[in-house]
């Protein structure tokens, strides 16, 4: 008779714990710590720090923003380890409706994840370089805040490419949301149009960069609404109810 109650109770629990609200409301969360870290790390430093094409400028600022820079690096390590723990928590709400594209879904954020981080890396050396922890040897200072310009440069650019990911997860995400029927299907066809652009942002950047900088502030509205709406819906509602029409059979 214990052993039977036992089991019930850890049969319910276990229940609870990946109920659709509950991991939704999970994933609210990450995503919340994946917007605070990524803020923190792209949002504050690069206007302090990168001063595109000049060096000196740049490494100055560096200098001036070291503790803001290290911050950042760190910031950037925690925004994508939640970000990959996102997608898997996103991935066992919703493989119920396709499976193949829940797991694209979760590769797209792993190389995305992956990317960032080494980026991540060159703005630490670039920091390194600027303060003269790095020894360079004959390089005189010119020498040396041209080293660090293009660290960052190279970080900069490297996070442009990690964007294409960033834009990419977001479609096999909508695609599921709007399938599941645990989301309005409107919010899925949301994401899907923030996700490309990301990439549309992305490819004006390398191939018109004089286009990419004059639409960079209007691009990048569509996919931030479209992540800030999937945010609130996970944090507020979690999911609705789906009519029994639009539920979807479990995966063997």
């Amino acid at each position: 008779m214990i052993s039977t109650t036992i089991d019930t109770s850890a049969k319910a629990t276990h229940s609870r714990l990946n109920s659709p609200k509950h991991l939704a409301r999970i994933a609210g969360i990450l995503y919340l710590l994946v917007g605070i870290f990524g803020g923190s790390a792209q949002g504050v430093v690069y206007p302090k720090v990168y001063v595109a094409g000049d060096a000196a400028s740049t490494a100055a600022n560096l200098i001036a923003n070291s503790g803001l820079v290290r911050m950042a690096v760190v910031a950037d390590f925690l925004d994508n380890t939640v970000w990959v723990f996102l997608a898997l928590v996103l991935y066992r709400l919703l493989e119920q409706v396709t499976r193949s594209m829940a797991s694209a879904m979760v590769v797209l954020v792993a190389i995305g994840a992956g990317i960032t981080i080494l980026n991540a890396v060159f703005e630490f050396e670039g920091l390194r370089v600027a303060t003269g922890a790095v020894n360079l040897g004959a390089s005189s200072g010119a020498g040396s805040n041209g080293v660090a310009l293009l660290l960052v440069d190279a970080q900069h650019y490297g996070l442009l490419i990690a964007s294409i990911f960033m834009g990419l997860w977001l479609m096999p995400l909508g695609y599921l949301a709007n399938k599941s029927g645990l989301f309005p299907k409107v919010l899925g066809v949301v994401l899907i149009v923030g996700g490309a652009c990301y990439i549309v942002d992305m490819l004006a950047a390398f191939l018109v960069p004089d286009l990419g900088r004059a639409i960079h502030g209007y691009d990048t509205i569509p996919s931030a609404a479209a992540e800030i709406s999937m945010l609130v819906y996970l944090l507020v509602v979690g999911v609705k109810a789906p009519k029994p029409d639009e539920l979807i059979p479990a995966v063997a």
